[in-house]
């Protein structure tokens, strides 16, 4: 079976979510349910309909979560090698064009939160830092056209 690679911290939060899928949003969608069938009429029962599909989202999210949580292969950050960009690994970027430095850490999709600078390594600019050492020149085919980033240092 294929492990999924995450970081501590980002199973930790699929943990968490899945216990309150569990604990909280199941058992709430379980009673709006029981009201919707007090209602009457299923068959043109909008709330009762609603809450069927709820009940599913969450039920496939548990599923989900479930598979993710228990086949996650947990990357211990402090293990990481400084030589070279790897999963997990922070790295600091300069924009050659721009001399604007950006700092990432490399992520699982699961993960992935630009606003917090964690890309996935499975992105267009996840998949070009991995493997790449300081002093390496990164070229990137964006959309508004190429980026020509140096990795200057891995944290």
């Amino acid at each position: 079976m294929e492990r999924i690679p995450i970081t501590r911290e980002g199973h930790e939060a699929l943990k968490k979510e899945l216990e309150n899928l569990k604990s909280v949003e199941r058992p709430n969608v379980i009673l709006a349910i029981e009201e919707a069938r007090a209602h009457g009429d299923l068959s043109e029962n909008a709330e009762y309909a609603a809450a069927k599909e709820r009940q599913a989202f969450i039920m496939s999210r548990i599923d989900e979560l479930d598979f993710k949580v228990n086949n996650a292969d947990v990357i211990d950050v402090a293990d990481l090698p400084r030589d070279r960009a790897v999963f997990a690994s922070r790295v600091v970027l300069e924009n050659v064009e721009t001399g604007e430095n950006v700092e990432y850490q490399l992520v699982g999709p699961d993960e992935s939160d630009i606003n917090e600078g964690k890309i996935s390594i499975s992105s267009p600019l996840g998949k070009a830092i991995v493997g790449r050492k300081p002093g390496d020149e990164i070229v990137l085919q964006a959309p508004g056209g190429k980026r020509i980033y140096e990795l200057i240092e891995i944290l």
